[in-house]
């Protein structure tokens, strides 16, 4: 499964040239949808230099929730999403995916998750509000909403 996800994501579109049926067009969307939002997640991670053990295990926790994954699909696609985090040049080409699949509910969901991220040193980065705020505005949130995604979380952190 995964291999198929390897040679579509990191050949090279001209070699892509046969029609897909729409089952594979389906089944790529949605695993180019994972590898955007785990990207977007080790972004979010990395955002304050420094990609800890407890950021990346809760990517992994995230990923495996949302996307209903064992942990082995989660470490490939972690693996997949920092490949093309080194070729890209900013964060669009993965919110755009997001932003094109994902509801409203959905995106205001992945915010929460980024905010967890975020708050797993229990400490917020100039560089990682910053880019909570980037990744926000190119999905189409309100500030308002990015905002009250963050208090949430913080009052969530507080609970326990």
């Amino acid at each position: 499964m995964f291999e198929y996800l390897r040679r579509t994501l990191l050949q090279d579109k001209k070699q892509n040239a046969i029609p897909e049926p729409v089952e594979k067009r389906e089944e790529n969307q949605h695993k180019k949808l994972q590898v955007a939002t785990a990207a977007l997640f080790i972004e979010m991670a990395k955002a304050d230099g420094n990609f800890s053990d407890e950021e990346r295990e809760r990517v992994i926790h995230i990923m495996q929730n949302t996307f209903n994954l064992d942990e082995d699909c989660v470490h490939e696609l972690i693996e997949l999403s920092e490949k093309k985090l080194e070729e890209s040049i900013s964060v669009y080409e993965f919110t755009s995916i997001v932003n094109n699949h994902f509801s409203r509910d959905e995106k205001l969901e992945l915010l929460e998750d980024l905010w967890k991220i975020v708050y797993v040193d229990d400490k917020l980065d100039k560089y990682e509000d910053r880019l909570v705020k980037v990744i926000g505005g190119l999905i189409n949130v309100d500030h308002k909403d990015i905002i009250n995604a963050k208090l949430l979380v913080k009052e969530n952190l507080k609970r326990g």
